[in-house]
């Protein structure tokens, strides 16, 4: 949406916002870089980097509260169950409004007049139109015109391989549980430093967020961040999946470069409309 507001295919956009978790790849703060440097400023669009603090940090810090990230539980009794989804909330959602709100003059707790927005353009394709929501406060108006110009994500991704941008990389915070096996893999495999981050991330997260333990209220069961709910160094992740597999004989998959980080396993992070959708059991009641 960006390159295509830069180059007049669509309106001048007034900003583009981006929330930081402070754990996103390399490759992705990589990427901000460049098309901030390449697309945005020649254009005179200014990219905000709005954050909440650095998710990694706060969940092994005991004396933040967290916002817990949905990882995948093992019981006692050997049922399994997944923590509730708070992070996208706290780390996404909540800094993109606090901006919104600023560049509207009505910084919280002020009161937001009647009839004053923001138009917000999210960058959902037809193939997930079923995502595409109102926003849940009147000052947000939210638009979607990647459905509005019949776009589908291949048509998205051959737009970029035009403009060369073709190993655009998604953004999630490196240890997300919502990863695929193809998300593990890319990353031990291309990136061995952030993948020794994420593994010593999951083995301090074995009995929940760090302040939740320091007050005695541990998990009862262990916390993963692979789905298999085996420590990440250990978890099945050269699998390949049904998903990965059909991926690969499609002609997209077959014409793209970049075909693991792609189209593996659905995972990647949007503050309004994460790919890998809600946990399956998110109220558990999983502390002690």
């Amino acid at each position: 949406m960006l390159l295509m507001a830069a180059e007049g295919h669509l309106p001048r956009l007034d900003a583009a916002i981006f929330a930081d978790t402070g754990w996103e790849p390399r490759a992705v703060y990589e990427h901000l870089d460049r098309i901030e440097r390449e697309i945005a400023e020649p254009a005179g669009i200014p990219v905000l980097r709005v954050s909440s603090g650095n998710i990694r940090t706060d969940a092994l810090d005991p004396s933040k509260r967290f916002a817990s990230m949905p990882l995948h539980i093992l019981n006692p009794s050997g049922g399994k169950g997944m923590s509730r989804r708070q992070c996208t909330g706290q780390y996404k959602i909540r800094p993109i409004k606090e901006k919104v709100r600023e560049l509207l003059g009505r910084p919280h707790p002020q009161r937001i007049p009647a009839g004053v927005f923001v138009e917000q353009w999210i960058g959902i394709s037809v193939d997930e139109f079923h995502r595409a929501k109102d926003a849940d406060v009147a000052y947000m108006k939210n638009r979607f015109p990647l459905i509005e110009q019949d776009l589908s994500r291949a048509d998205c991704l051959r737009l970029l391989r035009s403009r060369g941008f073709g190993s655009t990389p998604k953004s999630a915070c490196l240890g997300c549980p919502y990863h695929g096996n193809a998300q593990w893999r890319a990353l031990r495999d291309s990136s061995p430093d952030e993948w020794r981050d994420v593994v010593e991330f999951d083995a301090a997260i074995r009995t929940g967020n760090a302040r939740a333990t320091a007050e005695g209220k541990p998990l009862l069961g262990q916390a993963y961040l692979h789905r298999s709910r085996r420590p990440l160094d250990e978890a099945p992740i050269d699998h390949v999946t049904a998903h990965e597999w059909a991926a690969r004989q499609s002609d997209v998959f077959n014409s793209m470069a970049d075909t693991e980080l792609e189209l593996g396993e659905p995972d990647g992070c949007s503050p309004w409309s994460c790919r890998s959708g809600a946990p399956t059991q998110a109220d558990l009641d999983l502390t002690a």
